[in-house]
């Protein structure tokens, strides 16, 4: 008797070429990308989770919500995180969160969070080039401008 298991297929679709797309040089184009495709009726009512997936010229391949949580803080599931990293061929990411409070400073919670997901990335060659936290009133704080990527 055969052994049944389902057939797994990936496969991926981008609607936009290359040339059309954003190429990320700093932290300001990355935190103008995200104030731009943020839901702006939500930024100061609950905690998103989303990356900026990049080719190995930094040009944006997309954005994608990892997680909506609640007023202070959501759940971001690395697997999730990956699975769309690896199955987008992305070479280097971009993370990004939004503080309701308008806080710039990032928790410890938000640090370690980093950090796990900078050794992720690692076994899997792929780069995580910055961390930022936005806020209601346009304002954003860098990881990797203030050092601490």
């Amino acid at each position: 008797m055969k052994t049944k298991v389902n057939e797994i297929q990936i496969s991926y679709h981008g609607n936009q070429t290359i040339n059309n797309n954003f190429k990320i040089g700093c932290s300001q184009d990355a935190a103008k990308l995200a104030f731009e495709h943020w839901d702006q009726n939500h930024i100061e009512m609950q905690e998103h989770f989303k990356i900026l997936l990049l080719n190995n010229s930094n040009i944006v391949k997309g954005i994608y919500e990892v997680s909506k949580g609640g007023i202070t803080g959501t759940l971001v599931d690395l697997r999730i995180l990956f699975a769309v990293v690896l199955k987008s061929l992305s070479t280097a990411i971009i993370l990004l969160h939004n503080h309701p409070s308008g806080t710039l400073k990032p928790s410890e919670a938000d640090r370690q969070l980093t950090q796990k997901i900078i050794k992720a990335g690692e076994l899997l060659d792929v780069k995580v080039l910055d961390h930022l936290i936005i806020t209601p009133n346009k304002e954003y704080y860098s990881f990797a401008d203030q050092g601490i990527l």
